[in-house]
């Protein structure tokens, strides 16, 4: 018998798939003595992505087998689960979903045995001209981004019975996938949710009921996952930021665009000059550019060529006509900002520079505009309109090594005060088919980027083909506290953009040489990153951060002027204090500073005035009574003045 991958490293049912000279190959793939076999665990990333692929096809299976009418999309296994698209009479409910969740399991304690199948375009047509999808991807829609096709030979994947031999089901699909269905374990996947999805993504095609998945190698797995979401939906910021009155999104302005509410202004603006103060002593320069351009701008910079999907359509204006309708004046189409660079780059080539000039470090809070897919707009943190805390380093070519290594540390470091810890390195590397510039630019780029993040001694993830069309970058991934991670920080090295607004400066020997430049976020956005610390804390900010960071709570009316004279104080040191006044009685008073997440609560009743004392209340609840007015204040204001995360 001809020995097949699963003969050398299946014995252990953890091994999912094989990679056969650096190929992923189902372990019934025949094999030389001459072939390079490895297995792959489920406990990797690739073996985890096979293990729900495979659960993908058993859902497909379930939804035919429950639903016959029903016509197959796609099926792609996706970060923590899968989904797979299906054109039915009517969306599914959540009763259908529990129905395919059992009959799910039944496929799965079967057996079936994943079969695979060289097949040519004529007779795959002919055999699955019930599927005018699949029909689709036979020829020329999805391409290689889709998981049905895009291998170098077309194939399907049948589904066989191990007691008859006889074929069940079967699916176009370049594989590859699990053994057989007991490779899922039964317990260890589940049903989420439902949702209406355009065919491959494109608004312009036919709209299909997507459900989605998600699947472990144990019970124990799903489990903790589960667990996480429910965390995150508890910690989720659009929750948190309608129940703290921070901010909300009114349909009179329109999908992505927010409006921050006082107590959210209060966290911003808090952010924000401290992110200023540090730039300051970092070496920045402030800069401010409009809100609109010139198409001709974002035309010379190339994002209207390699960005225009994400741009809001243009406003043409300026145009004069006659009385008699003849046109006296050509319009002008005008663009709301999808980028500040172009505009940095017209700051910097204002007047000539010098070499002496350089490193140039310009910084903007930079409000742009993206017209992001309704699909896809997410809260705060896939938003319409954002500010970003844009800096731009115009620099010569040997200081960009030093300038990549002081800039990396910079972002870091602030990142970790605003209480960021948990760190890793993405670098992303050139499409050749969507960017611009020579090879040898690149390379250059790319490897002053590689040693910039390598001197930071943190794991250094390649991200192949995900840079931006005009240079790799480097981006800091962060985790927060329930374990998800944020991408933060990103930084651009760009050879292509000095070359398009003929940047120059004037060398040490007099003659004119082209800077680099270097694009760095160090948020992102304002806006996402207010989501995702307003996720990590829960909505409990530290005290620097939090709008309200006393809440006064006198135990009678009478004690209110008693409290307003310790809240002077403490205002006179810049502290956000208020005092509850209403009507409710104390331990009320109490729950709603707790449900506010209100850092520090001072109670006064006869006793403490007496004593020149307060009961000192902390947000999780623990209490210390009789403490000096003057030891109180100095324990708020150090909380504050040392970012303590409290």
């Amino acid at each position: 018998m001809p020995t097949t991958a699963f003969d050398l490293v299946g014995a252990d049912k953890s091994v999912v798939v094989a990679r056969i000279n650096g190929e992923l190959r189902d372990l019934a793939t025949e094999v030389s003595d001459t072939d390079v076999v490895e297995a792959v665990s489920v406990h990797t990333p690739e073996g985890l992505a096979v293990l729900r692929h495979s659960t993908a096809h058993v859902l497909a299976q379930a939804v035919q087998d429950t639903f016959p009418e029903a016509k197959l999309g796609i099926g792609p296994p996706i970060k923590d689960g899968f989904y797979y698209d299906f054109d039915v009479a009517r969306p599914f409910t959540p009763e259908d979903l529990e129905v395919l969740e059992k009959r799910m399991v039944a496929i799965v304690k079967s057996g079936q045995r994943f079969s695979r199948r060289v097949v040519e375009e004529g007779p795959a047509a002919i055999e699955l001209s019930d599927e005018p999808f699949k029909l689709r991807l036979i020829g020329s829609e999805g391409g290689a981004d889709v998981m049905e096709v895009g291998g170098a030979e077309l194939t399907i994947y049948d589904n066989i019975d191990p007691k008859t031999g006889e074929r069940c089901w079967g699916d176009l699909c370049r594989g590859p996938h699990v053994p057989d269905t007991r490779y899922i374990v039964p317990n260890a996947f589940k049903l989420m949710r439902t949702a209406a999805a355009y065919w491959l993504g494109d608004q312009k095609n036919e709209s299909l009921q997507r459900v989605y998945g998600t699947c472990w190698p144990s019970k124990d797995e799903l489990k903790a996952h589960l667990t996480l979401l429910e965390e995150a939906e508890r910690r989720d910021h659009r929750r948190l930021g309608a129940e703290l009155d921070l901010f909300s999104f009114p349909e009179q302005i329109g999908s992505g665009l927010a409006v921050f509410h006082p107590k959210g202004g209060v966290v911003r603006r808090v952010m924000e000059d401290y992110s200023r103060r540090r730039h300051e002593e970092g070496g920045y320069e402030f800069v401010n550019t409009p809100h609109i351009t010139k198409g001709a701008l974002v035309e010379q910079s190339g994002h209207l060529q390699w960005y225009a999907e994400g741009m809001y359509p243009p406003m043409h204006l300026d145009a004069e006509v006659d009385a008699e309708g003849h046109v006296r004046k050509q319009g002008v189409d005008y663009y709301l900002k999808p980028m500040n660079c172009p505009m940095h780059n017209l700051i910097y080539s204002a007047r000539g520079r010098s070499y002496r000039e350089l490193p140039m470090r310009l910084f903007e809070f930079g409000t742009v505009y993206r017209y992001e897919k309704s699909g896809v707009v997410q809260g705060l943190t896939r938003a319409r309109g954002f500010t970003q805390d844009d800096a731009h380093i115009y620099c010569t070519k040997e200081q960009m090594g030093d300038e990549l290594d002081r800039l990396l540390t910079f972002v870091l470091n602030l990142l970790r005060d605003y209480g960021l810890e948990d760190f890793y390195l993405e670098l992303s590397t050139r499409d050749p088919i969507k960017s611009v510039g020579t090879d040898e630019e690149w390379a250059e780029a790319t490897e002053a980027l590689r040693l910039a993040a390598e001197k930071q001694g943190l794991e250094l993830v390649l991200d192949e083909g995900g840079a931006a069309f005009y240079g790799p970058k480097v981006s800091v991934q962060a985790k927060d506290a329930i374990g998800r991670t944020w991408q933060m920080s990103t930084i651009q090295v760009d050879f292509q953009l000095p070359q398009r607004f003929d940047l120059e400066y004037q060398s040490g020997d007099g003659t004119r040489q082209r800077p680099i430049m270097i694009h760095r976020a160090l948020f992102g956005s304002i806006e996402r990153f207010f989501a995702v610390l307003l996720e990590h804390y829960g909505g409990a900010f530290p005290p620097w951060l939090a709008p309200v960071q006393v809440i006064g709570i006198p135990i009678t009316d009478e004690h209110n002027p008693y409290l307003e004279q310790i809240a002077g104080r403490l205002r006179d040191r810049g502290v956000r204090i208020e005092i509850d006044t209403s009507d409710d009685r104390m331990q009320k008073k109490i729950r709603t500073a707790q449900r506010s997440k209100v850092p520090f609560m001072l109670i006064a009743g006869d006793e403490d005035v007496a004593a020149g004392a307060v009961s000192f209340r902390y947000r999780d609840g623990t209490q210390k009574n009789g403490v000096l007015i003057d030891d109180a204040l100095a324990e708020i204001i150090s909380a504050i003045d040392s970012r303590a995360q409290v």
